[in-house]
């Protein structure tokens, strides 16, 4: 009982949060990655050029590094322009937030390089076929390419969303919610359990990544009537 107090419980707790967390920057960065891939390919040379200009910085620079830019900037240009500002929620969640938000724009530029991949090995006869129909190019984009694209992109996608289960414990740097963090802080204060909580973090993160995989090789199987 003591065992599962110490180290199961809490190694629970910080799972959820890990969870949490990895939920909230697949839902943001995979529609956001998306638009990033359109602004990659667009017409207006300034916005095609800030927007890879933002995906080059973004994947040549340490996800850690990035992380701790943005925990840290919002108090430094507070003192810069003594604004004198200050979050009005707990810290943990500030830097919760701010963690998020790091996840989500490096994950966002990397899947719209995936989403840009996608689309542009879509034949442009397609593309030609679709406008002789007399179909817009949304239409075009939404009911002829997008499912195209998706089967195309499934299986670079699940490398990337299987990285981010295991990224989660990169948030320890500024957080300390989540499962790996727990793990480290137990191995500290309980020095009698310094192996159990390592074994079964190990463990938790198979599993999680277990459970992905099989989710998106279903998905995978289930985009195969689309021939490519």
């Amino acid at each position: 009982m003591q065992f599962i107090n110490i180290v199961v419980l809490p190694l629970l707790e910080g799972l959820l949060y890990t969870f949490l967390f990895f939920i909230i920057t697949l839902i943001a960065s995979l529609p956001l990655g998306l638009l990033i891939s359109f602004g990659s390919k667009s017409k207006i040379l300034p916005i095609r050029w800030a927007v890879r200009c933002l995906v080059w910085v973004i994947r040549g620079t340490p996800l850690m590094l990035q992380i701790l830019f943005l925990i840290t900037a919002p108090g430094l240009l507070s003192q810069v322009l003594g604004l004198g500002f200050r979050f009005a929620i707990r810290e943990q969640w500030q830097y919760f937030m701010m963690v998020c938000v790091a996840f989500t724009i490096n994950y966002s530029c990397y899947f719209s390089e995936i989403y840009r991949g996608g689309i542009q090995s879509v034949p442009a006869g397609q593309y030609e076929a679709a406008q002789v129909l007399g179909m817009t190019k949304s239409q075009t984009f939404s009911k002829v390419i997008f499912l195209q694209v998706v089967k195309r992109i499934v299986a670079p996608m699940s490398n990337e969303i299987i990285t981010l289960v295991k990224d989660t414990a990169l948030s320890s740097v500024a957080i300390h919610l989540d499962m790996f963090t727990v793990a480290k802080e137990i191995v500290n204060l309980q020095p009698k359990y310094f192996l159990w909580p390592l074994v079964l973090s190990a463990a938790f993160y198979l599993i999680f990544n277990g459970i992905v995989t099989v989710l998106l090789g279903k998905l995978e199987k289930k985009l195969d009537y689309f021939k490519v």
